[in-house]
């Protein structure tokens, strides 16, 4: 039963990542047994790449594989305006809509107390670190809108309120082309907060 060990071994290295289960590991597992040598190898020398190659920006936090990624180097973006996110992919997420001009700031988690994470767990300290070297006209906060990520969010206003940056917040509520009686009572309270004059 050594094949079994073996295929149990690469099912459990699969389903540890997020959003794979057992089944969709034992899937996958079979798919990467069925490809050819030269499309495995050129898949694991990928992963090896990544992991080799990819670190984090020693300003903002995102993923580059410099120093100082693109967007913190770039000449082309605002200094002025800083968005605020939760995780690397975030930035991901977000430059795909071309809406922001500015840089990122990525926190690395989020608040909350039952996890045992505050304040000091995330990168809260090397943002004010930045707003304090950088002059900045406007912070947009781009947290997830959970309890965890509005907490952060409100945590931070509170400690830049006395300051003269605009604080905004990205608006949430329910998803485009849904209707009300699938959005939830806490998704639909947010949206009902953040409605607007039309």
């Amino acid at each position: 039963m050594v094949t079994e060990q073996i295929l149990n071994k690469l099912i459990a290295s699969l389903s540890s990542l997020p959003g794979v289960g057992k089944k969709s590991a034992l899937r996958i597992g079979f798919y990467l047994l069925r490809l050819e040598k030269k499309s495995f190898d050129d898949f694991i020398s990928n992963l090896l790449l990544v992991r080799d190659s990819i670190t984090f920006c020693e300003s903002c936090g995102s993923i580059t594989d410099k120093k100082i990624c693109d967007i913190c180097s770039s000449p082309d973006r605002l200094t002025n305006m800083i968005c605020v996110v939760e995780k690397p992919e975030d930035v991901i997420f977000i430059e795909r809509t071309g809406e922001i001009k500015g840089k990122y700031h990525v926190l690395d988690g989020v608040i909350s107390p039952l996890d045992g994470i505050g304040p000091d767990k995330i990168r809260i300290r090397e943002l004010l670190q930045r707003l304090k070297d950088n002059p900045v006209e406007e912070l947009l906060i781009a947290t997830n809108p959970t309890i965890q990520g509005d907490a952060t969010a409100s945590y931070i206003s509170t400690i830049l309120k006395d300051t003269n940056i605009k604080i905004t917040r990205i608006a949430h509520g329910v998803t485009v082309g849904s209707t009300l009686e699938y959005a939830d009572q806490y998704t639909l309270s947010k949206a009902i907060k953040s409605r607007n004059t039309i």
